[in-house]
């Protein structure tokens, strides 16, 4: 049997896990290959899971509460530690944009659907305000440093390289940094039957992602490059972005569930989902044990 998992840009550790041959190799004593599916987007990793293009995916904390809403049947595996200062939400160091209040009425751009939505709700929430009635959200075009400098938008969520770029060049001001307003993980999810019946797969595949994830800590500077390379942007943007990441894998634990359920409620009530959703539905009490040994293998070198 083939093994599938999903990689897009936006997950690092699925990013880099798919140039290194730990995946094979922790899936060959157990009679299975591996293979990687390449796609853009990662909002579509619950509809990939359901018609099977997939079998195991990772995105922000966002898509896998879409992805239960529209219907799809996910379990999670694994989440990584917090991320902090892996986003923020910036605005014109010198614009009116001072508190979050004051984006009533403004125009944000974000990547809609992603984890940057979870923050936006929920730091909008929090002061009495509804990313459905308050803000007009819009997706980015490449252009958000620009149009924020000259007052076009009001604020612009970013991350990654673009995030590092923009606090060099000193013209924007952190309005919101994730930490302070969600844990913001990569978050891992497969189909229910790969959960279920083979928790020895998931438990490699963790395994194999969390090997991954220590590559890359030991070798910013080579991550760095390819991303650079790949994606675009200096070399020395990748690495500062990358140095902020945890690089570390948990299980996803009632905690996890209790964070991804409040985003749940606060996305209905704002009608970004169109059904509520029992983030518990997802979780597989059983699959703990393992993933934690996964990674406590992968982190001793065995």
């Amino acid at each position: 049997m083939t093994i599938t998992l999903g990689v897009h840009r936006s997950n690092p550790s699925l990013y880099h896990l798919a140039r290194l041959d730990y995946l094979q190799q922790e899936l060959a004593p157990l009679g299975e290959s591996a293979a990687f599916h390449h796609y853009s987007d990662g909002t579509r990793t619950g509809a990939l899971l359901a018609d099977g293009t997939i079998d195991f995916g990772g995105t922000g904390s966002t898509p896998p509460v879409t992805a239960q809403a529209a219907g799809h049947d996910i379990v999670y595996t694994a989440v990584s530690a917090p991320r902090h200062g892996h986003g923020a939400l910036l605005v014109a160091a010198d614009g009116p944009i001072r508190t979050v209040a004051d984006l009533k009425g403004a125009t944000v751009v974000l990547g809609i659907g992603s984890w940057q939505t979870h923050l936006l709700a929920k730091a909008l929430h929090q002061h009495g305000l509804s990313y459905r009635d308050d803000v007009s959200a819009e997706r980015p075009t490449g252009e958000e440093a620009e149009r924020l400098r000259s007052g076009a938008i009001a604020g612009w969520i970013a991350q990654g390289a673009e995030l590092a770029a923009a606090r060099r060049s000193g013209d924007f001001r952190e309005l919101v940094d994730t930490t302070a307003v969600i844990t913001d993980r990569s978050v891992f999810f497969a189909r229910r039957d790969l959960a279920e019946q083979r928790p020895e797969v998931v438990a490699a595949i963790v395994t194999a992602l969390q090997r991954a994830d220590r590559w890359a800590a030991e070798h910013l500077a080579e991550a760095a490059a390819f991303a650079a390379a790949d994606q675009g942007g200096e070399a020395a943007d990748w690495e500062a972005a990358l140095a902020v990441l945890p690089w570390q894998l948990e299980p996803a634990t009632a905690a996890f569930v209790a964070e991804q359920q409040e985003a749940a409620d606060i996305f209905l009530q704002v009608g970004f989902v169109d059904r509520p959703v029992t983030v518990a539905d997802a979780h597989l009490p059983a699959l703990e044990q393992p993933v934690a040994e996964a990674v406590a293998r992968a982190a001793q070198g065995v």
